[in-house]
């Protein structure tokens, strides 16, 4: 008998793709006798096609001082309205004095930076295996034609605890794995701070149900490395899509910047403050707030010269629970979203390529 999903990766397949970091260096290895040259699968015409706002521009990313909303007395309703505004017009934010401890920050940076200098033997120690996803390589890859991405990830289920599979927590560096257990369980705290602020936001009568749907259920993390390219406009870090999940957290483990999100048809690159976080809504937040809160579509792109290394820790409810607008915010408006389990709408998600919001639209209901 199949065992039960425990974790959206149960769900998910991904074809074995060669490890980026090393083909970079082979690449850079042989650039000066014409070798050095990207593989066709990873050229992507649309990096250089698309339309990247500029700083001038003047936009900036909102941030949200976490510290205004629940160390005084009287929650900050001018803060609280601003994070109102970064989830409706943005979809991404960055907070700021938010509980988590530097000593967890830089603990977790740390490993990450030891764990990707390890020899390629013995970081494929931790390989995904055939039909899993979690461990060591890639994502999304559906088949051997698709263009792939120039990264290389690691990818582990955090909560609940049953579901993760210590096989591919690396024992190398020696303090990983407490360093991403305390880390994931602080992480787990700061989003159910965040979501039942955002709940109080959105007018919901019981915040705490949003809060424990997001932070006590299914949490996972994606450690990626991106390789520098000397063709750096050739190539993707990261495909556009928007996560197919709650609320994504993501922290920035060396001062290299690559993130861009989508905005009025741009791309508009994120510079990360020392110290903070990036948050984002995803499509199951979007879909909840009846499509108030926006998720947003965003990518990496890549560094000529350095690599860059972040980690994004994914919240979801359980698979069960039905994504549906709350019925409050549906008494005065139409219900935008076509109901769809947590486990049908992962299933759906894990097994594609990514693509915009594509499957998002899918599920929107016509008027």
């Amino acid at each position: 008998m199949r065992t039960a999903p425990t974790t959206p990766f149960d769900l998910g397949r991904s074809v074995p793709v060669p490890n980026v970091q090393e083909l970079a260096a082979i690449i850079s290895a042989t650039e000066g006798n014409g070798a050095g040259e990207v593989p066709d699968r990873y050229v992507r015409p649309e990096a250089e096609a698309d339309p990247v706002a500029s700083p001038a521009d003047g936009d900036e990313l909102p941030v949200i001082d976490i510290s205004k909303l629940i160390d005084s007395e009287f929650l900050e309703e001018q803060e609280l309205a601003k994070l109102g505004f970064a989830c409706r017009e943005w979809g991404f934010f960055q907070i700021i004095n938010h509980g988590v401890s530097d000593e967890t920050i830089n603990k977790m940076k740390k490993d990450i930076m030891e764990f990707f200098k390890l020899p390629l033997k013995e970081k494929e120690a931790i390989k995904q295996l055939p039909g899993g996803i979690q461990g060591y390589g890639q994502l999304f890859v559906q088949s051997e034609e698709q263009k792939l991405d120039w990264a290389d990830l690691l990818v582990l289920s955090t909560h609940p605890f049953a579901s993760r599979d210590i096989k591919f927590w690396p024992a190398n560096p020696t303090t990983f794995r407490d360093t991403l257990d305390k880390y994931s369980a602080e992480l787990r705290k700061l989003t159910g701070c965040l979501v039942r602020l955002m709940a109080k936001d959105l007018g919901i009568k019981n915040p705490e149900l949003l809060g424990n749907l997001l932070s006590e259920h299914l949490q996972s993390v994606r450690i990626n490395y991106y390789p520098p390219c000397k063709h750096a406009s050739k190539v993707l870090g990261l495909s556009p899509h928007s996560d197919g999940t709650g609320l994504t957290v993501l922290l920035q483990a060396n001062d290299v910047n690559g993130l861009q999100i989508k905005k009025d048809d741009r791309w508009f690159s994120v510079k990360a403050r020392p110290g903070a976080f990036i948050v984002n809504i995803g499509d199951h937040i979007e879909i909840m707030s009846n499509g108030r809160y926006k998720s947003i579509e965003h990518r990496v792109v890549i560094n000529t010269d350095k690599e860059r290394l972040s980690i994004a820790t994914f919240h979801s409810p359980p698979f069960e629970v039905v994504l549906r607008p709350f019925p409050e915010l549906i008494e005065a408006e139409e219900e935008r979203y076509r109901a769809i389990t947590v486990g049908d709408f992962m299933k759906a998600y894990m097994t594609d390529r990514l693509d915009g919001k594509r499957l998002l639209e899918s599920l929107k209901l016509k008027k």
